[in-house]
């Protein structure tokens, strides 16, 4: 775990006015904004423990200064929250630094069989981002089916919603692979009978590209 650092008045006084329960993540986002990078101050944060001041960090950390060693911490670290938290702790992480830097991305790219079950699931849920940002996508969707017909159905939870969520977008926007991608989702069952908010896409593959196909038509 992340070494608890004695913290400065500033951090303090930030963990203090985050940490007070009615604080929402668009407020968090605001405060991300008006600190911009900080690196320092995002270590400080960070070695709270806390959940508030850890998102906070990932919005303010310096991706310069994310050496392997560093992110390979705070993902051992975010398996300490429970699942709804270490999800958008990773996601978050991913989206405002990994994704931002050309070093990272390629870092992220290797990450498809790291031990670490968090590195796991952003190995995934940057392929599908791949997808879904509206870029052409990469030509190596054949192999991530390849790897997600042998391995989702045994994949830890957070692993294995990436997994079928970057399945999904494969088959939404790379026709050649949709009837693939369909059998996939058909053949293991995963999230069939989840139940979803309205507007909201189901997960259940053959579903989630069914309405999704249809949107962009």
């Amino acid at each position: 775990m992340t070494d608890k650092m004695a913290l400065s008045a500033r951090a303090k006084k930030l963990v203090a006015e985050i940490t007070n329960g009615n604080l929402k993540l668009g407020d968090l986002k605001k405060r991300g904004n008006e600190i911009k990078k900080d690196h320092g101050l995002a270590m400080e944060l960070w070695s709270t423990g806390q959940y508030y001041p850890r998102l906070l960090s990932t919005l303010i950390f310096d991706k310069k200064l994310l050496a392997e060693n560093v992110i390979d911490q705070l993902a051992s670290d975010v398996l300490r929250h429970d699942a709804e938290e270490r999800n958008q702790l990773a996601d978050w992480l991913l989206a405002n630094q990994l994704a931002k830097d050309k070093k990272l991305v390629s870092l992220v790219a290797t990450w498809e069989k790291n031990p670490s079950p968090i590195l796991r699931r952003l190995f995934w849920y940057h392929q599908a981002r791949l997808r879904w940002t509206g870029q052409v996508p990469p030509d190596n969707s054949a192999g991530l089916l390849d790897s997600l017909e042998s391995d989702m159905a045994h994949a830890e939870p957070e692993v294995q919603w990436a997994m079928n969520f970057c399945a999904g977008q494969i088959g939404v926007h790379e026709p050649q692979f949709r009837s693939r991608c369909i059998k996939l989702g058909e053949t293991l069952g995963l999230y069939k009978d989840e139940r979803v908010a309205k507007n909201c896409t189901p997960s259940y593959l053959p579903e989630f590209i069914r309405i999704e196909v249809a949107k962009r038509e």
